[in-house]
């Protein structure tokens, strides 16, 4: 199944017309508990525990164990209520709206103790016709609900038969039926993230007055014609027409750079109405091309539309516009049974490198612009060029796709359904409906996003029966499961945007769960579609545990944060793996055992008698573990782009989960709450280089492939060396003749028997030994180097206890650590504590007496600051 696409970019530009007015009512509201006895200024946007958290009326929410001492917030029904004037003359305006952004989530809208409408989906826009009701001076207020309590109720009245799952397994501390509520799934609890169900208005409120007519949306896409071989730009408007009698004039469409200057004449009826524009692009004149990070560049141009209508009303937008076309492409694969799926982007196959994105706190007024940028800037350090929005979350804001569309991010966007079936009432649909028709206007015009996906896990939560349904009641989730996600959202997402395909859930079979009626009897098939995969008690270095699927849209392990990260939230007695706030925190059931396990099979466990220094050592050997284990299975997806093996392979996407902490706590995330990078976020930079050397054994035979996304075919040589543990100096090298190196290809270029190899070496076991290689061109190093371990390094033989110096200077707004090494060191680990900022490498070999390391701090600091707060760590250490 072919989907040809296409893209664009966000709007930007506020209206200017002779016949509008806009009052934001932004700022300071009042809130108060619901029998009144606690009543406190507030920030909208903004939410009831940020606004409690402001005047100090509660401890930060995510210290300790405040995430259960603070649920009486989410059980309460809060008030929010403001007084404002309208400063102008409120009797000129033929039609006055109040418009909200986003209001999380249930509440009754009154304006001078007039309800006027209600709200219950946090994803929808709001608008409110109060022309009959504002005065000059007036008084709002939005009534809400507690999301627990309403959520419960739905559920109640749900009486003919049971939406499961009622409620989160208890490791996770949270609260039931969530999927009766549209509201941020996870604000209710998930396995790596607390239970704060919020209440507030989340985003903006306004005022809109006007007369004659008003824009009330504007969106665009980009389409190429095949056949013609020409980019169009479809341009849809839609506007509120008050007047009594038809309104006539021209839109005026302009984009400089490529020579669009076009004129149209119109006419709108009174009412709603809606004006679809088609401008041609000069096939003559060369348009530049969107691209992902790492392909090329992200080109976009400005674009201007003025409407000019009677009564000189003049509506001036300006947009950012992107041209791409997107293909998801399933088709047969000789060799191999089912169907390819991979994207193309510009007609090129491209290989998706990346994680899954999760909201980036509790509570979204916390999240800045400067944090966004600091997370989404981390994604392209790491070579990454793709994330997933997953289906638990939010719509992210329109900064997050804008900072995806500059830095080349593609994204996968789910729609907000996770892990869970849902109701399909009428009243239910109608929400969903309207949600999913505003977030693809709001958000289609952006190139950043290359897919819709229905939900997450919902397909295989149903196939594979996680809720236990009796066969005999099947027949009825299944056609609920249809009816909401193909019959409801696909048929919106179609008719609103037919520029990016379009699959049901992840994971799924894609064209054969279609052919299936839209679900397969086994959605992790790795012959088809998309796969999620987890598996915490086989041993991760032995890549055969992996699936060779077509792509790995979520794997994963977890690890803990580190202590700097952990110190913020927690006290002295909580230091230690088995307290009660080590347990508290972990919300996956068996997670803690389950690290300790996994790094036990290569490595000795810390048996330090000093509690901390026991927690330190075991937080830093979780990141070891999850890094190492990632860093295995992403190679293995990686080097399986170009060949199917026994009927396997042609595996074209690897996103680990996660990308981002909701909170200080356990999780499967490469970057702490924060935005600090964990071992595994280095360890990414490395294992999603554009050239990368991977090594792997299979029945005692070492295999070295090289896996290249560059754009060019290069000339490469690959260098293997041999070291002893015991010794800084290489024991043997070898660098093969230069071959070719084929762009968007992995190739093996190396095999030998690890028996050959270590007698080739001389003085050499498996257990006193280690491999590192790379790949260079015209004699300049073009890859990092990589590494295979031959043994576990707990049987590691020579290792000695590596004492690691550092000086500390600064050039220019960066600062050099030069280190200096006795002993070879595995995984050196350099540490800064709480300064904000990231090194250039991390986690690394250390098989050289001197390496020298860069930081980037992200805020100024100084050189005696790092000085005091750097400390060293490498596996010798753990004890």
């Amino acid at each position: 199944m072919r989907l040809p696409l296409l893209l664009l970019l966000a709007l930007c530009g506020a209206g200017v017309t002779a016949a509008a007015r806009s009052l934001s009512l932004r700022g300071s509201w009042k809130i108060r508990s619901g029998n009144g006895s606690l009543e406190l200024p507030g920030e909208v946007p903004g939410c009831v525990h940020s606004a409690l958290l402001q005047r100090n009326l509660i401890q930060d929410p995510y210290y300790r164990f405040n995430d259960l001492n603070y649920r009486w917030i989410s059980l309460d029904n809060w008030t929010y209520s403001k007084e404002f004037k309208v400063p102008f003359d409120i009797n000129k305006w033929q039609k006055v709206n109040l418009i909200f952004e986003g209001v999380d989530t249930v509440a009754e809208v009154l304006l001078n103790n007039v309800s006027i409408g209600d709200t219950n989906n946090m994803f929808q826009r709001y608008s409110f016709d109060i022309t009959s009701v504002v005065k000059a001076v007036n008084s709002i207020e939005l009534r809400f609900q507690s999301p627990v309590l309403y959520a419960a109720q739905q559920s109640r009245a749900h009486t003919l038969y049971q939406v499961p799952p009622n409620c989160p397994p208890s490791v996770q501390k949270g609260e039931c039926h969530v999927n009766f509520i549209r509201k941020e799934q996870c604000s209710f609890s998930w396995d790596w993230g607390p239970a704060f169900p919020t209440q507030g208005i989340w985003k903006d409120v306004r005022i809109e007055a006007y007369n004659i007519g008003h824009l009330s949306y504007f969106t665009f896409s980009p389409i190429y014609d095949n056949h013609a071989q020409e980019w169009n730009l479809e341009i849809e408007s839609s506007f509120d027409v008050v007047s009594s009698k038809p309104v006539s004039g021209q839109v005026f469409v302009e984009i400089p750079k490529l020579q669009i200057q076009q004129t149209h004449s119109i006419e709108l009826q009174p009412g709603k109405r809606i004006v679809e524009l088609f401008v041609k692009i000069n096939k003559n004149i060369t348009v530049d091309t969107w691209w992902p990070h790492g392909h090329g560049n992200q080109t976009g141009y400005s674009m201007t539309i003025l409407f000019k209508l009677d009564k000189d009303l003049k509506i001036k937008r300006t947009a950012k516009v992107y041209f791409r076309t997107v293909e998801l492409i399933q088709e047969p694969i000789e060799g191999s049974p089912g169907l390819s799926f991979y994207f193309k982007i510009n007609g090129f196959p491209i290989f998706l490198k990346g994680s899954n994105w999760i909201p980036a706190d509790s509570f979204q007024d916390q999240v800045t612009s400067e944090l966004l940028r600091l997370l989404l800037q981390s994604v392209v350090d790491a070579n990454m060029n793709t994330l997933r929005v997953w289906g638990g979350g939010i719509y992210e804001r329109g900064e997050f796709y804008e900072l995806c569309d500059k830095l080349g991010i593609m994204v996968w966007q789910d729609f907000m359904f996770a892990c869970a079936l849902y109701p399909t009432d009428q009243g239910f649909m109608d929400s969903v409906t309207a949600e999913v028709a505003y977030q693809v206007r709001r958000l289609k015009s952006h190139p950043s996003i290359i897919i819709w996906s229905g939900n997450n896990e919902n397909e295989a939560a149903l196939m594979m029966n996680w809720y236990n349904i009796d066969f005999r009641q099947m027949g009825t989730y299944i056609k609920d499961y249809v009816k909401l996600y193909v019959k409801n959202i696909r048929e919106v997402v179609l008719a609103e945007d037919k520029s990016r395909p379009y699959i049901t859930s992840s994971p799924t079979n894609g064209a054969k769960s279609i052919a299936e009626g839209w679900l397969s009897a086994n959605p992790y098939d790795t012959n088809f579609g998309d796969i999620h995969f987890y598996d915490y008690s086989s041993d991760c270095w032995d890549w055969n545990v992996f699936p060779k699927a077509r792509f790995a849209s979520e794997y994963g392990y977890q690890s803990w944060p580190s202590f700097s990260t952990l110190e913020k939230v927690s006290t002295k007695e909580d230091w230690f793996y088995k307290s009660r706030f080590s347990l508290h925190r972990q919300h996956h059931e068996n997670g803690n055992n389950e690290m300790l396990l996994q790094a036990a099979l290569h490595f000795k466990l810390p048996q330090s008698t000093d509690p901390l220094r026991a927690f330190k050592d075991t937080i830093y050997l979780s990141q070891v573990m999850q890094a190492q284990c990632v860093k295995t299975e992403t190679e293995f997806y990686r080097r399986s782009r170009s060949e199917i093996v026994n009927g396997k392979g042609h595996t074209m996407g690897a996103l680990y989960w996660q990308l981002n902490d909701i909170w200080q706590a356990p999780s499967w995330a490469s970057l702490e709450y924060g935005g600090k990078w964990k071992m595994l976020h280095y360890f990414a930079r490395h294992f999603f280089a554009p050239l990368l050397p991977v090594g792997f054994e299979n029945q005692s035979v070492l295999f070295i492939y090289g896996v290249s996304d560059l754009l060019s075919d290069c000339n490469v040589t690959l260098t293997v060396r041999v070291h002893m543990w015991s010794s800084l100096e290489p024991l043997c090298t070898r660098a093969t003749t230069p071959f070719m190196m084929k762009a968007g290809e992995a190739a093996l270029l190396h095999q030998e028997p690890v028996p050959e190899l270590l007698r080739r070496c001389g003085n050499c076991t498996r257990q006193s030994c280690v491999v590192s290689f790379y790949l260079s061109t015209d004699s300049k190093l073009s890859s990092s180097a990589n590494y295979h371990f031959l043994s576990s390094l707990k049987e590691a033989v020579g290792l000695q206890k590596a004492h690691i110096t550092v000086i500390i200077s600064q050039q220019r707004d960066t600062f050099v650590f030069d280190l200096e090494t006795s002993a070879v060191a595995p995984f050196v680990w350099l540490d800064v504590g709480s300064i904000p900022g990231r090194f250039s490498d991390n986690g690394f070999l250390m098989t050289e007496k001197t390496r020298t390391i860069l930081f980037y701090p992200w805020k100024p600091t100084s050189k005696s600051a790092l000085e005091q707060s750097f400390h060293v760590t490498s596996l010798t250490d753990i004890s």
